[in-house]
């Protein structure tokens, strides 16, 4: 089959690759769509040590089953393999799991390939008339569904009645807002610099966008709940400055480990911190559930290229040329 295979810092090769091996309960997926992650950025730039090359990197996927009594059955992935015996799988807190493995990190290759082995019970089947560049926006969205729901758990108010800002307009903190809107939030902020973006976003959603660089962005401490769906130490300090007291920051990207938050405000006004990483089964399953329910709009603002040009997507997006929130590759 041919990948796409990480071979060093900035480098992608589309070249041959050993096709998957169908292990116990597992099916072997035609992959047809699968987009690019933050994560796997920052593989490609050489900042992950958990993903070394050579490796198939990519984890949001969707495509069809080849083989066995559900061939032609057509499914969206859920990368999380869990061992469902530990003590946060029996709480159905599968992404706590101790031994929790993501297909694109050793020793599971990625879906920047034409065939994926996933086991059974981690796809979800596609309904006819979605696609599989929208059912593979399953795996990105559903951190926001998890981190949302997290924040409602420790709000005291209702998200109806709530002022939330989500930062960032890349595909997790758009699918962030979007969630939100979904859950009954009737005031959503959501901040981004690019300006090429801030258009996109303005149009897939019931959001205020703006330019959190620009002079005409909320005042300090106005909301009740801050999703940072970007995870830097500037983004970080921003939620900080923004949120209530009282309030709630949900942290879902990670792209610097350190700095920023504003501990002491955040004691001396009891605001409340949750980091989360990933989704549980039933957050993909709901998620996807609201993609195909169409409860999540259009979901037309994901651009798509052919996988064999792959290496020109990552370049264009550390580069910052590409303005869509996702760009998706199709083997």
């Amino acid at each position: 089959m041919k990948a796409l295979v990480y071979t060093g810092p900035q480098c992608l090769e589309f070249r041959d690759a050993v096709e998957p091996v169908a292990g116990v309960g597992d099916e072997i997926i035609r992959v047809e769509s699968v987009g690019i992650c933050g994560s796997d950025m920052h593989a490609f730039l050489g900042h992950d040590e958990r993903r070394p090359a050579p490796l198939i990197l990519g984890h949001e996927a969707a495509g069809t089953i080849v083989s066995g009594p559900r061939q032609g059955e057509r499914v969206t992935v859920n990368p999380l393999v869990t061992c469902g015996a530990c003590e946060h799988c029996q709480a159905g807190r599968d992404n706590l799991c101790v031994s929790r493995q993501i297909i694109s990190m050793p020793p599971r290759e990625g879906a920047f390939a034409q065939f994926l082995a996933m086991p059974a019970g981690n796809l979800v089947t596609i309904p006819d008339r979605i696609s599989s560049e929208k059912a593979c926006l399953s795996e990105p969205i559903a951190c926001g569904w998890h981190g949302v729901r997290l924040a409602e758990k420790a709000m005291t108010i209702s998200l109806s009645e709530a002022r939330c800002l989500v930062i960032g307009g890349g595909a997790i903190g758009l699918g962030a807002a979007l969630v939100l809107a979904a859950k009954g939030a009737r005031e959503i902020w959501l901040a981004e610099t690019n300006p090429a973006r801030r258009d996109i976003v303005a149009a897939a959603g019931p959001f205020r966008v703006f330019d959190p660089l620009g002079d005409n962005g909320p005042d300090p401490g106005g909301f009740d709940l801050v999703v940072d769906g970007v995870g830097f130490e500037a983004t970080r300090a921003t939620a900080s400055s923004l949120v209530k007291s009282g309030g709630v920051i949900v942290h879902i990207g990670l792209g610097s480990v350190a700095g920023g938050l504003d501990i002491r405000r955040m004691t001396l006004q009891e605001i409340t911190f949750i980091g989360t990483y990933t989704y549980t089964p039933e957050d993909f399953r709901e998620t996807a559930k609201a993609i195909f329910e169409g409860r999540l709009g259009a979901l037309d603002w994901p651009q798509t290229r052919p996988l064999s040009e792959g290496g020109a997507a990552f370049a264009d997006i550390h580069a910052s040329r590409a303005a869509a929130p996702k760009i998706i590759l199709k083997p």
